[in-house]
């Protein structure tokens, strides 16, 4: 059984950066696709970021995709999410995930996830 758990949220203010780290323990995930999702107060969850297996191809929405940056480290079985030029629309609760297979953007693909850590982007 895999077990993900988020680190690194926080507040910062507008403009600002953090970056969310996502540990993964069971067993490694070298083949499995890492992504990250995030669901604002009064929101719909949504996908922010996926990286496949290889770590050579990722997608980002397109409202981060000139801020955020996903990667991973497969010695440490961590996958990251680095977040710049923060904004308070950026402000949610962000769940990492992990599945089997080709990345996807929908949050029911993913057999893995984490409990979610909370990033507060302030004016």
């Amino acid at each position: 059984q895999v077990q993900l758990v988020e680190s690194g949220g926080g507040v910062v203010q507008a403009g600002g950066s953090l970056r969310l780290a996502c540990t993964a323990s069971g067993r490694a995930l070298d083949s499995y696709v890492m992504a990250w999702f995030r669901q604002a107060p009064g929101r719909e969850r949504e996908f922010v970021a996926a990286i496949d297996g290889s770590g050579y191809s990722a997608s980002h929405a397109i409202s981060v995709e000139d801020r955020f940056t996903i990667s991973r480290d497969y010695a440490k079985n961590t996958g990251y999410l680095q977040m710049d030029s923060l904004k308070p629309e950026d402000t949610a609760v962000y769940y990492c995930t992990a599945r089997f297979g080709m990345k996807n953007r929908s949050w029911w693909a993913y057999r893995y996830r984490g409990q979610g850590t909370q990033v507060t982007v302030s004016s």
